[in-house]
């Protein structure tokens, strides 16, 4: 438990906000990188950035500069152009489903009312961002939230709710009773 006046726990170093359109902005990941060249070096930075609605609708981006404020919003632009929707079952997901990208692999399960969000790093930024409240998750493999990320993403695309199903199989609805010709 926390107690008043202190800062956020040691293990949570991601940031949140509420942009002015309503979006929740995540900041996953930031990589330092450097590049070596004739006069010494040059260093930029990386951003992972989630971005959700939290109404299912959830995308992600990396930007690339010379300050982490211009890299975070860069970001972000690049996350809110690859946004997806996510099938929802009430507060948690239909059905169980595995994404696999490089070494990583992602399992999501439904979980009932008052489980919360069970998951770790980009994973949890994800789910939050998306509006699921209700989830159990594994990430296996690979801990480089870059491919985490996108591991989760294949996950989360290959949801369907039952009408999607129901009008996949041209049922629309209507009950077919076995036996009938």
């Amino acid at each position: 438990m926390q107690r008043p006046g202190q800062g956020a726990p040691r293990g949570d170093r991601r940031s949140e906000e509420r942009s002015e359109s309503g979006m929740i902005d995540k900041v996953v990941h930031i990589n330092r990188v450097t590049k070596v060249v004739k006069g010494g070096k040059n260093f930029s930075f990386s951003a992972l950035v989630v971005v959700g609605d939290g109404q299912g609708r959830v995308g992600f981006g990396s930007g690339k500069a010379k300050e982490v404020p211009a890299a975070i919003k860069k970001g972000i632009e690049i996350a809110k152009k690859n946004m997806i929707s996510i099938s929802m079952s009430g507060t948690t997901i239909p059905h169980a489903a595995t994404g696999h990208y490089g070494a990583g692999r992602v399992l999501l399960k439904p979980a009932a009312d008052g489980t919360g969000v069970i998951a770790g790093g980009p994973v949890r930024a994800i789910l939050e961002s998306a509006g699921i409240q209700n989830i159990l998750t594994k990430s296996l493999g690979t801990a480089n939230p870059h491919n985490v990320v996108k591991a989760t993403f294949e996950a989360l695309k290959q949801l369907r709710n039952e009408n999607e199903y129901k009008n996949l199989r041209g049922l629309n609805g209507e009950e077919s009773e076995g036996g009938e010709a």
